[in-house]
């Protein structure tokens, strides 16, 4: 049963359209750093780099240009934009307001089970920290917040969110490679603790926290830029 489910999803990817294809694995790779910020890529790298068409791949960066995780440098080249000390600035003010009424909302809805799911998540979480495993971390972590925020059926809010997350994971994963995972703060035991408690306002309290602690990180990171390479 679980063999013919993920045939089924399998079946499903095959039928998106390419640049939809294209539009998921480089968000994939903004979202979890694989892509450092102020490294320059071509169009044409990402074309021979992905085995896809170079349409599919211009309408994707153009959608994630639109997002605010990819900026035109001219002359083919597109690249993961740096923050500046102002950039982490709003993005802890707005993340603090979206995500903390999306958790207060999820903690509304969320029976034994649901909070159950978002446990186990940050139980693999602790593994991946533990083992210095810095994809691991950034996945989970994801998983993490992404898994409990669906939960607030709030999609405007949600919407939101991810594209907040897009502008900073390139840059979370510059701080994990800094600190080191085992070095990275997180609220999520009070998050689940409070689920668990049945306190919405705390939950909410615990994820502005959560969100303030990891930004706040950010500062003296990824402001520091990195040579103006390229993939070719």
């Amino acid at each position: 049963m679980i063999k013919n489910k993920a045939q089924e999803t399998d079946r499903e990817e095959g039928k998106r359209p390419a640049h939809e294809q294209v539009y998921q694995t480089l968000r994939s790779q903004i979202l979890f750093g694989e892509l450092v910020p102020g490294q320059a890529v071509t169009i044409q790298g990402l074309t021979d780099s992905l085995g896809v068409g170079m349409t599919p791949v211009r309408e994707a960066i153009r959608r994630l240009i639109s997002d605010g995780a990819l900026m035109f440098q001219g002359n083919r080249r597109v690249s993961v934009p740096v923050l500046s000390d102002g950039d982490i600035e709003q993005l802890i003010y707005v993340r603090k307001s979206i995500e903390s009424e999306l958790a207060r909302r999820a903690a509304q809805h969320m029976g034994a089970s649901e909070i159950n799911q978002v446990e186990a998540i940050d139980r693999a979480l602790d593994t991946a920290i533990q083992a210095g495993d810095v994809s691991g971390y950034l996945r989970y972590n994801h998983a993490f917040h992404a898994t409990l925020y669906a939960q607030a059926d709030a999609p405007v809010l949600s919407d939101l969110a991810e594209r907040l997350w897009l502008r900073f994971g390139p840059s979370l994963r510059m701080v994990c490679g800094r600190f080191g995972t085992q070095s990275l703060p997180d609220r999520h035991k009070d998050i689940i603790r409070a689920l668990r408690e049945g306190t919405p306002d705390d939950v909410a309290q615990a994820v502005a926290q959560d969100v303030e602690q990891g930004m706040e990180l950010m500062g003296g990171v990824s402001t520091k830029r990195i040579p103006q390479s390229s993939v070719d």
